[in-house]
């Protein structure tokens, strides 16, 4: 059984996500959230990063407006860290 390349890096992305939200994020609206999913385009170009802020049953504005100004920081520190040609544009949803 063969695993597509897609999501293999979307596995990947996934744990690089969760690690550098943890450790280097120091913006409060993002500090609950958990990753729960990530969905890559077959080319690798497109990710759809799938959330839900721990202890809050809604997802409320702040926190994806939080997400949506760490997006640059986040997609910055995949290049850095991933061997990829090039770096997913983040998505989240």
């Amino acid at each position: 059984m063969s695993f597509k390349r897609a999501d293999r890096v979307s596995d990947l992305i996934k744990a690089e996500i969760t690690n550098i939200l943890l450790r280097q994020v120091r913006d409060p609206r993002v500090q609950n959230v958990t990753i729960t999913d990530v969905k890559m385009s077959d080319d690798l170009r497109q990710a759809k990063i799938y959330f839900v802020p721990m202890g809050i049953d809604s997802v409320a504005d702040e926190v994806k407006e939080g997400l949506k100004r760490a997006t640059g920081f986040l997609k910055r520190e995949l290049g850095k860290r991933l061997q990829l040609r090039y770096v997913p544009d983040v998505t989240f949803i």
